[in-house]
């Protein structure tokens, strides 16, 4: 990695929580400054603006949280324990998470939406990859006969990814993991009641 590189990451690194946390709109170039220890110039030298920071941020955030998530996705052997250990993952790891500002993708999904429509397609792509990866999952249940055959995976896939990140948010704003249970609860009730054979 070339001292260019070293110091793009640098700043990505460090500038990853501040976005997370203020926003993507709210965090400033003073912020961004004091956090690195850069000057402006230092910081552009890297970025032509700082939309193009904030979408290397986004997806920094997010390939942290990918990277956490298919390591214990990986690790179940079974369909069902996989999507119970994506449910389990943000209750056991509520604390971490949020001490970052949350859900990267919920947190910059409501810029996105509404105002920061360049990060739109960033974040479409993200959770679009996470859905995938849960219809996946689903998929490999019903071929090894442990989920229905009939089922449409893509949109049970959607709605676990739908039911966490709404409790994520209901957990954050709450400051109150009970909400993360409940998504826990409800992605076990969906599976033993309407997914497995």
């Amino acid at each position: 990695m070339s001292k260019a590189d070293q110091t793009r990451q640098f700043i990505i690194e460090k500038a990853a929580t501040i976005f997370n946390i203020k926003g993507y709109n709210s965090t400033s170039l003073a912020d961004v400054q004091e956090v690195t220890g850069l000057t402006k110039g230092a910081i552009y030298g890297n970025f032509s603006d700082k939309n193009e920071l904030a979408i290397a941020v986004y997806e920094y955030n997010c390939s942290n949280i990918r990277t956490r998530i298919n390591a214990v996705l990986n690790s179940q052997t079974s369909a069902k324990e996989s999507l119970l250990a994506y449910a389990d993952y943000y209750l056991q790891n509520w604390r971490e998470i949020f001490k970052r500002g949350g859900c990267p993708m919920l947190n910059a999904a409501v810029e996105a939406d509404d105002y920061l429509h360049f990060m739109r397609n960033n974040v479409r792509k993200s959770m679009k990859y996470v859905m995938k990866r849960l219809q996946t999952i689903i998929e490999r249940g019903q071929v090894s006969k442990e989920f229905k055959s009939e089922i449409i995976a893509e949109e049970y896939a959607a709605v676990i990814f739908s039911i966490i990140e709404g409790n994520i948010l209901l957990s954050k704003i709450m400051d109150d993991p009970k909400y993360l249970q409940l998504s826990t609860d409800r992605i076990t009730h969906i599976i033993e009641q309407e997914l497995a054979n």
